[in-house]
């Protein structure tokens, strides 16, 4: 699972670095005017919501998580890291969906203290190995 949570970390890291060369072209002086400013700060969530996926992507094989704990963690943090900057882009088209963005929350909240839990209750020998 946590090669799942590399996979959705890197693919994440080039679809928002597409996401900034496009983003660069539309402030560029040839290019066209007009950006949005939530694309702005949606990107950059996206960005270190993805870096984060693929460091706990190697933390989580350090900790004792197992079974339904580990799930929860890795898929928790995976539709979080996607669903929090998606639902921050449609804030011009449907604002009510905005109030999902404390569900995605809640949802990156958990695994991380799943993490914390897991790397708490690690026997540091085994860890470190």
């Amino acid at each position: 699972m946590s090669r799942t949570l590399r996979i959705s970390g890197y693919v994440a890291l080039t679809i928002q670095m597409l996401w900034g060369l496009v983003q660069a072209l539309l402030i560029a002086p040839v290019g066209p005017e007009g950006l949005p400013a939530v694309s702005i700060g949606a990107h950059a969530h996206f960005g270190v919501l993805s870096i984060l996926a693929v460091v706990t992507s190697f933390g989580i094989e350090r900790t004792t998580l197992s079974g339904r704990r580990r799930q929860v963690a890795v898929w928790g943090f995976i539709a979080g890291q996607w669903l929090l900057p998606a639902t921050v882009l449609l804030e011009g088209v449907a604002p009510p969906l905005l109030m999902l963005n404390f569900v995605w929350g809640f949802l990156l909240l958990v695994s991380m203290a799943l993490l914390a839990w897991g790397t708490i209750t690690a026997d540091e020998a085994t860890a470190s190995a």
